[in-house]
């Protein structure tokens, strides 16, 4: 069984696919998924497992015809009229949802509808509603602001393309204690959140190696004897296995030492 890594097109989302045949010069391949059968684009052959574990496993059913092309793009253009219905139904019918994406399956085209709320909504009506007026099967698919951001992609602080939308597989927990672990949690939540209003993903791709560098180092505030007298640490440096301390003397003097020396 060969695996490949698929972009699939309208769910904003990459997966490692797998065929029973060889697949060739990267082309659109029809994916069958967990909402129905979408397009996708072979990126490139997924060689190692841990590498990429993280992704959904889905199947290739067959390569993509001009048909499946045709149908696609008749599809995408109809987004923005579903969108901008979904919105007024919602409204109307007063329901607290905000309306991200418009994904149509292949096939019978069923219409999965990507949505935003603080809670649970009774959106029972709105997908009776919708059904009516479109005559096909309407899928509603909660998400939060990490996914939301994956879906419409951008740009990080960093200047780059957001991780969770170029590479990343299914979007790793991130925690207040790996912004801890890195000292980058006194910062404030503005300089360490992205543009979905959550913690940086980028967090979680040095919080091992931080975790192991800090093993043994005493922490933030804690009292420690030197050879210049008792002091305050006040910063660590992981990387260089440094301590900066205040000396508990009256000129408020600071020293550098080494972990070696406390």
């Amino acid at each position: 069984m060969f695996k490949y890594l698929v972009s699939l097109y309208g769910w904003g989302e990459e997966s490692v696919c797998l065929s029973e045949t060889e697949i060739n010069n990267n082309p659109e391949v029809i994916v069958e998924s967990e909402i129905g059968k979408i397009l996708g684009k072979v990126k490139r052959v997924s060689e190692e497992d841990e590498e990429y574990g993280r992704y959904n496993r889905m199947n290739i059913v067959r390569i993509a015809t001009k048909k499946d092309m045709i149908v696609f793009r008749n599809n995408s253009e109809k987004r923005k009229s579903i969108l901008k219905k979904c919105r007024k139904e919602a409204k109307k019918l007063g329901l607290d949802m905000k309306f991200v994406d418009i994904c149509i399956t292949l096939g019978k085209g069923t219409i999965v509808v990507s949505f935003i709320s603080d809670g649970r909504i009774d959106f029972r009506q709105l997908v009776k509603n919708l059904s009516g007026t479109f005559h096909c099967s309407i899928k509603m698919h909660q998400i939060g602001s990490r996914d939301e951001a994956r879906k419409l992609g951008g740009c990080g602080v960093c200047g780059k393309e957001l991780c969770c939308s170029k590479f990343l597989g299914n979007i790793p927990s991130i925690s207040t204690e790996m912004a801890k672990i890195q000292q980058v949690a006194q910062r404030g939540s503005d300089r360490i959140s992205g543009v979905c209003g959550r913690l940086l993903c980028c967090l979680s791709y040095e919080a091992d190696q931080y975790r192991e560098m800090m093993k043994g180092m005493p922490e933030i505030g804690s009292k420690v004897k030197t050879e210049k007298g008792q002091g305050e640490i006040v910063e660590i440096n992981p990387l260089k296995r440094e301590i900066k301390v205040k000396i508990d003397n009256l000129n408020n003097e600071y020293i550098i030492i080494k972990k070696e020396e406390i």
